[in-house]
Parts: C-alpha cells; sequence; structure tokens
C-alpha cells in the first residue's frame, strides 16, 4: 500500500507540473469562474425580489444560492476532461513507458486522479474568492469553506475516475470528447445545481434525486447559505460511496485495458 502511494505520488506531481506549465490554461482557470459569476449572478439576481422565489431559494441573494453550484459546474467541465492525459500519453508512448517501469499499475489512475482532485481544489479556491468579493457570505465561516473544498474535491474524483475509465478504452482524443460531451451538460442540467428541486417538473426531480450532482451541491449549499446541520452528512457520505466505488472500478478497467 505504501508503495501505491508513492507511485501515484510522482505520477500526480507529473500532471500537476503539466497543468502549472500551461498558461493559457491557468489564466481560464482565473476568468472561467468569475465570467460565470458575473453572467448567471447578475442575470437571475432579480430572482430573489419575488418573495416566493426567495422562499425556494432559501436565500436572499441569488449569487449566495449558485456558488456551489459553479464550483461544482466548474469542477465537473475540467474533471471529466482528466482522461485525455491517458489517451495522450498513450499516443506519445509515454504510457508504455509507465507501464514498463516498476510502479504499481493502479498508481497511474489514482495518480491522476490525485492530480485532478488538486486542479478542483485550486478551482473552487478561486471561485470562492471571487464570490467573497462579490458579496457572499459563507454561513459556516472559514471551517466551513474547508468541508467545501473537501467535498468540491471528492466531487472531482468521481468525475476523473470516470473519465480516466473510459480513457483507457478509447483509442483517439476526438472519441473521448464525443463521450465526455454527450454526458456533461445533461448531466449538469439534470442536478440542482443551479436551480431547486422544487421548482422542476416532476421527471426532471426524479432524475435530479440520482444524479451524483445534487448529493455533492446540497452540503455545499447548506453550509454556504445556512450553517451548520446534520443535513449534509447524508450528501458527504453518498459522495464517499460513489468515490470509492469509482476509484475501484477505474483501476480494473484501466488494469484490463493495458493488459489487452
Amino acid at each position: 500500500m505504501k508503495t501505491l502511494f508513492v507511485d501515484s505520488y510522482y505520477v500526480a506531481l507529473r500532471e500537476l507540473k503539466k497543468y502549472f506549465r500551461q498558461k493559457t490554461r491557468m489564466i481560464m482557470t482565473l476568468v472561467q469562474p468569475f465570467i460565470w459569476l458575473v453572467l448567471m449572478g447578475n442575470m437571475m439576481s432579480g430572482l430573489t425580489n419575488n418573495p416566493f422565489a426567495a422562499q425556494m431559494l432559501g436565500t436572499g441573494n441569488y449569487l449566495s444560492f449558485m456558488t456551489p453550484g459553479i464550483i461544482l459546474m466548474t469542477i465537473l467541465f475540467s474533471s471529466i476532461f482528466s482522461g485525455t492525459s491517458i489517451v495522450w500519453d498513450r499516443r506519445i508512448g509515454y504510457l508504455d513507458k509507465l507501464l514498463a517501469a516498476p510502479i504499481k499499475r493502479g498508481a497511474i489512475p489514482f495518480g491522476k486522479t490525485i492530480a485532478a482532485m488538486v486542479q478542483g481544489g485550486i478551482q473552487s479556491i478561486i471561485i470562492i474568492v471571487v464570490a467573497i468579493l462579490m458579496g457572499v457570505r459563507f454561513a459556516t465561516g472559514l471551517p466551513g469553506i474547508l468541508v467545501i473544498l473537501i467535498i468540491a474535491m471528492l466531487f472531482s474524483l468521481i468525475l476523473a475516475g470516470i473519465s480516466l475509465a473510459i480513457a483507457s478504452k478509447v483509442k483517439t482524443i476526438e472519441t473521448l470528447m464525443a463521450i465526455i460531451n454527450f454526458f456533461a451538460m445533461p448531466l449538469m442540467f439534470t442536478s440542482n445545481a443551479l436551480f431547486p428541486l422544487k421548482v422542476m417538473p416532476k421527471w426532471l426531480e426524479a432524475i435530479a434525486k440520482v444524479n451524483p450532482i445534487t448529493y455533492a451541491v446540497d452540503p455545499m449549499r447548506t453550509l454556504t447559505v445556512t450553517g451548520w446541520s446534520r443535513t449534509i452528512l447524508p450528501g458527504i457520505g453518498i459522495t464517499l460511496i460513489i468515490d470509492v466505488i469509482v476509484l475501484v472500478w477505474t483501476e480494473f478497467v484501466f488494469k484490463n485495458a493495458v493488459s489487452e
């Protein structure tokens, strides 16, 4: 187990070095959440002028309601593309070198997943800072923000793991992108990331209740808007269970794929 974590560390370190060397990507990491918060936050801010809408949202500030959703939306559209590193490494021959190296094979997807979690944490911090500058006040303060970061990183693990598992089977980035784009948008808009479950049609509400994004965004929103509550525990627990399932599944798929 110690060897697995050490090997995973070095795989993750390589991925993070690549991430920090991509200046354009870093700039977009800063700009994208700001655009989401400014455009969506101001466009929908009038909702809370309606007392009924404010009651449904649980707050008089739509930006506070939306911030957890923006965090997960940003992570969704970054972590879900983690699998491209597998396809690219295979294309340039680096994956063969990793497989020939004296490291645990499971360390390859595990390390890449850890790197995606760290990137998700960085993006979440940026969004939180921007949100605070725009007037969002987190009801649970700094301790609650730390818990929000942990939940966001756990959610990033789920998406990165799924992406890496799919990438282990496909041979081209174009195929991977087509599959990811097919699922990413529906996954986002069939959750309660941007709108509460109560305003959804019954069929959409039923889908949202089994969407993993919903279970991640609920505790984050409670920590942002309401405060500390036991209601955050089920969402965190389900997210952790999905994490474990995805990690085991990703390792299994990857090992089978590289053994073919």
